[in-house]
Parts: C-alpha cells; structure tokens; sequence
C-alpha cells in the first residue's frame, strides 16, 4: 500500500510502498478515508536525532478516519464497513488517569513506549492504519470524514483546552485566541457555541484574518506589538479572562501574557518552543497558566456531536495521498487556509 512517510532526520517526507498491516489480537485494520495535516507533524521533522523517541521511517499522520476493513481476534464494538474516527493520544488503559477516560495523560505511556499513530506509531496518511485497540475509535455516525476528521486534533484538542476555562467565560467576558489556522480557527466556533464571551482573534496574516472574521470572531487584529493595547481598549483596561495561544513561539506566549487580565486563564497549546514567565509582579494578580495536550476519549465524543449539530465546521483543502507531499509544503510556508486534509482513494 501507498504511505507518507518521514524517512529519516532532516528529509522531506516522500510517498513509499509499504506492506499492508494485518490486525493482531484486539486490534482493528482501518481502510483510511481521510487524514489530516498538522503543524505537529512539521515539529516532529525538525527535532534533531537525539530528540526523536521512536525509530524511522514514520508513517505520518495523527488524525485519522476510516472504515473498518478487518477485526483482529477479540476485537468487538465495530463492525467491517463502519465509519469511525481514531482518538489519537493512545495510553495504556490500566494507570490511574486513562481510569478516568484521560488517556492523552497515561502515566505509563513513556515507559511502555505507547505512541500515537503519525507521532511515533505508523499514522494514517497512508491506504490502511492499524489501531491498537477497538477503544481507540468513536463512530462518526453520518458526519463526512473528510470534514470530521480535523476534528480528531483540531477540534478535540481546542475543545479540551476551553471547556477549563468555561467558567471565566461569562456575559461581557472576553476570550483571545492567538493563531487562526487549523486549530484557532475552530476554537472561535467553540468559543462562540460554548459561552457567550467576546471573542477577538490575533494573527499575522489577513487572509486568516478574514477566516476568524467568517467563522464568527467579534474582532480580528494583527498579532504585533500593538495588540495588547488594543485588547485593553476592547475591555475597558482590563483585559482578557481567558486568552488560547495555538502558536506557542516565544513572541505569542508573551502576547498571550500581556493580554490577560487578573485572574485570567491563559492557555499554551501551540508547540513552538516558547515559555511564559510567570511570578509575581510579572503577570497579572492570580493569572493561571496553563499547558494542556490533545483532549479525552469522552470529548472526542462531544466534539462531534458539535459538529453534527452544526456548532463547528472545519475548513478544509483536500490532497490526494500522492499530493500529501506539497499539503506539507504549503502549511509549512503558512498558506493552508483552515486544515490540510489527505483522501487516500482506492
């Protein structure tokens, strides 16, 4: 079968034939109907070798949709030719926080070597995937997979992130969201289902802009150093009671500390290597900060009964499994409006 893989430190990620995985006990062979392209997946091809916890070559992928194509010995609650959606972040199952259904904090996955798939296990940008576990998939119930399967990452991880910070987030309340591609751009359709909080969105680019504009943002502004007076201003001097910032870069987690206001919420989702100084006197009285990762089995679950209801619709540009290469060539040079998303085919 045809894959995207990340072959070795430092390589472009190249369309290879692999063999076609066979299911083990438990597990569940999925045909892919749909992929998603993320900005994680360009961190992962810049680590250096000595960061890399996994071997390569790697398959890509971290979101994933398909229908099941075969059922390994003791594997149950689907059956061939469902249309399901995988939960990414795998865990052991056993620890005390996958007991609680939170699974993207396993507290054994490091030891037991447990990766998500496109993110140390092979992914889903590929023909076939192979899940670990029956558990590990949520039916997509009618939702198009090329549609639903950002949400997976894209949704469940801005979801997870928000609902923390729901009750800050009441009338005349204002929410920052810092970025408005893939995952900011969903976060201000959340924002706006899930409470009733001004929402201004900051980028620096317009055409993200004007997509924060289109999904519902009150007010859309360059992200530069003139924004948090400007935020101030929206708020009367006080500033924002929840701020997301899905960048992370040193730049933004500051901007994200000069828009909060006192005891704000301020959320770094983003993975781009920047940290928030935080003390007293340096941020504001009783400011939390926060840095949370992908989101629960449970809210994959809510995220799309979101989106079934029309609350959150992702914005999407589709590849072919042979274009894959170029959908990472244009997120990587900031052009992917909304998400990147690879239909495999026959």
């Amino acid at each position: 079968m045809k894959a995207l893989q990340y072959p070795a430190v430092g390589a472009a990620p190249v369309v290879v034939d692999v063999p076609e995985p066979e299911p083990g006990p438990g597990q569940v062979l999925l045909k892919v109907t749909a992929a998603g392209v993320c900005h994680s997946d360009i961190a992962v091809m810049s680590m250096p070798a000595a960061a890399l916890r996994f071997p390569l070559p790697l398959t890509l992928g971290h979101e994933g949709a398909g229908t099941v194509a075969a059922l390994g010995e003791g594997a149950s609650g689907f059956a061939v030719g469902d249309s399901v959606a995988v939960y990414g972040p795998w865990g052991c199952g056993m620890c005390h926080m996958c007991a609680q259904g939170k699974e993207n904090y396993c507290l054994r996955a490091a030891e037991l070597q447990i990766f998500p798939p496109g993110l140390g296990a092979p992914g889903a940008i590929a023909q076939y995937l192979l899940v670990d576990s029956a558990r590990h998939l949520v039916p997509l119930g009618g939702l198009d997979p090329v549609r639903g399967v950002p949400l997976t990452d894209a949704g469940l991880t801005p979801y997870h992130a928000i609902k923390t910070a729901l009750p800050k987030l009441v009338g005349g309340s204002t929410a920052v969201v810092i970025g408005a591609g893939g995952l900011g751009h969903v976060a201000i359709q959340l924002l706006r289902a899930l409470s009733p909080a001004r929402v201004v969105a900051l980028d620096v680019a317009p055409e993200k802009l004007e997509l924060a504009r289109e999904v519902g943002a009150d007010e859309a502004l360059m992200s530069d150093e003139k924004a948090p007076a400007a935020v101030k201003e929206l708020t009367g001097g006080r500033g924002a009671e929840a701020v997301f910032d899905f960048v992370g870069a040193p730049a933004t987690v500051a901007l994200a500390s000069a828009c909060a206001g006192v005891e704000s919420d301020v959320t770094i989702v983003g993975i781009g290597g920047g940290s928030a100084q935080v003390g007293f006197g340096v941020t504001p009285y009783d400011a939390a900060f926060r840095a949370p990762y992908w989101g629960t089995r449970a809210e994959l679950i809510e995220v799309l009964d979101l989106a079934r209801d029309g609350s959150v619709s992702v914005h999407v540009e589709t590849y072919s499994l042979d274009e894959a290469p170029k959908a990472y060539e244009r997120l990587h040079a900031g052009q992917v409006r909304g998400r990147a998303v690879i239909v495999p085919g026959d």
